[in-house]
């Protein structure tokens, strides 16, 4: 069975952890928006009123088979259960889930660095509450958020190469694209904090280098950080 993945072909965004999770599972996907027919009224279909009983708010969501699964944490919860990249047990599922959540709360803030006051509004229009946003989400924010995950590693029963367990789970990949994508963002910024928080840094290195995460990443299926995106580089954000 092939999965149908539906999110905004230009961007990353929250589509990209899930993208991750499908190639390292190596399975079989298809980016609807990103097919050669450029197909944005697919992506749209099942959000329209009557499509499903149960429709998406937004992308990203997935179609698997009979099942249409949407928020990205939600879908990830589905994916690690099924291919091996989450914990058997009960425990460590809800355990993995619980961080994916907390990510997802990282995103949204992220999100907010640039459009702090509305998301209908373009970054110029909120340029000084952006300023302002930034400068307290990099002073305070992100060290908490590096630092609770950091601790987590620390205190990992089965070794500190992992959030969860000992081997590859979805909050690995998902952390792999947090700090590559505060790197993108904010260089001058995570070039201070991030040597406090080293086995996150390591993470990211070893996420990189699996043989499936690498492969794509130097493929064009990996879509470049731009502009667009949740994390986006404004030069007088990163002073």
């Amino acid at each position: 069975m092939a999965y149908e993945l539906y999110y905004w072909p230009e961007i990353q965004g929250r589509g990209e952890f899930v993208r991750l999770a499908l190639e390292q599972a190596g399975a079989d996907y298809v980016d609807i928006a990103r097919k050669e027919d450029d197909d944005l009224p697919g992506l749209m279909h099942y959000m329209q009123d009557g499509a499903v009983p149960q429709p998406p708010f937004a992308p990203p969501y997935l179609k698997a088979g009979d099942l249409l699964i949407g928020q990205t944490a939600n879908i990830l919860l589905f994916l690690g259960d099924r291919h091996g990249l989450a914990p058997a047990d009960e425990a460590g599922r809800l355990w993995t889930h619980q961080l994916q959540l907390t990510i997802a709360d990282l995103v949204a803030e992220v999100h907010d660095t640039h459009h702090p006051i509305g998301s209908g509004l373009y970054y110029e229009d909120q340029k000084p509450e952006a300023k302002r946003r930034t400068a307290d989400f990099l002073a305070h924010r992100v060290p908490k958020y590096l630092g609770y995950f950091e601790r987590v590693m620390a205190r990992n029963p089965a070794g500190d190469a992992h959030l969860v367990g000992a081997e590859v789970t979805t909050v690995d990949l998902s952390m792999f694209q947090i700090i590559a994508g505060l790197r993108y963002a904010f260089p001058k910024a995570m070039a201070r904090i991030e040597p406090k928080h080293l086995r996150l840094a390591a993470l990211h290195d070893r996420v990189a280098a699996l043989p499936r995460v690498k492969a794509y990443l130097d493929s064009p299926r990996r879509i470049p950080f731009n502009p667009m995106g949740i994390f986006r580089h404004y030069p007088e954000l990163d002073p």
